[in-house]
């Protein structure tokens, strides 16, 4: 086990901490990109180097001048302010500026909040996956630093953010609908780093900051058919050493859960 001096854990809510994810065992995958929770019918855990630059900034079209409608009348010199049109309207102030110092101030128009999510400001597609919702419900995700270096990385949220999660659990009616677990789709550790309990004590963090929120319990679905660098959840053992119960028997996808205090 290693110091916990030498381990820092970070929610991935920005770009920052996106950039420190570390790179799956398996080389064909990666976790920037990797939406096969998300996306019940076409998801992945392919490396896909697009997902993860930010996209091409859109241009925007320039609003055409009044005069370029035939069917409007020219303005006239003795035209006011309209104080109930919009900025982008083209109607103009007195005087051609107010004491806003802006041509199109509206004083009756709402001022537009400013959301600085990374939704918004051209973050990679899988960052604005993991953003959807933490502003409302917390971080989707964390990476566990060890000396300054990523070496394990987990992806969690409510279970409606996981459509392949919800699609596995529907098989299991006897399980309890209510409330709604939380869900871990995804631990992996670094192949350099495994054997010293990182996977164990990122997952620990995990546990105390779902319960923080409210959740009533946790559950995880590994899947049995794949080999170990494949699979994102992990193996039955794993999620039994972390306190978990196999609440449902598979084949394939047998139900890890744990029970929240």
């Amino acid at each position: 086990m290693s110091s916990t001096a030498d381990i820092k854990i970070l929610d991935v809510t920005d770009a920052t901490a996106f950039d420190r994810l570390p790179p799956c065992a398996d080389p064909r995958f990666d976790h920037r990109s990797c939406d096969y929770w998300e996306d019940e019918v076409h998801g992945s855990k392919s490396a896909r180097a697009s997902w993860w630059q930010p996209p091409a900034p859109v241009t925007r079209p320039r609003p055409r001048p009044r005069s370029d409608n035939p069917f409007a009348p020219p303005p006239r010199a003795d035209d006011g302010l309209n104080p109930f049109a919009s900025a982008s309207s083209g109607a103009d102030t007195l005087g051609g500026s107010d004491s806003f110092g802006t041509p199109d101030f509206n004083p009756f128009a709402p001022v537009p909040e400013v959301d600085d999510s990374a939704l918004k400001v051209g973050a990679p597609r899988k960052l604005r996956l993991l953003d959807r919702g933490h502003t409302v419900f917390g971080s989707y995700a964390k990476v566990l630093l060890l000396a300054g270096e990523p070496a394990a990385y987990a992806q969690f949220g409510p279970l409606s953010a996981y459509p392949r999660a919800q699609a596995i659990r529907g098989l299991y009616p006897r399980l309890p609908s209510s409330p709604l677990p939380a869900v871990v789709t995804c631990v992996a550790t670094i192949a350099t780093a495994r054997g010293l309990g990182l996977a164990r004590t990122l997952l620990a963090d995990i546990v105390d900051d779902l319960a923080a929120r409210g959740f009533a319990a946790i559950e995880a679905y590994p899947d049995l058919t794949l080999k170990p660098d494949e699979a994102s959840t992990a193996s039955p053992a794993f999620w039994e050493a972390c306190g978990f119960v196999q609440a449902a028997a598979d084949e394939r996808y047998p139900v890890m859960r744990r029970e929240l205090e």
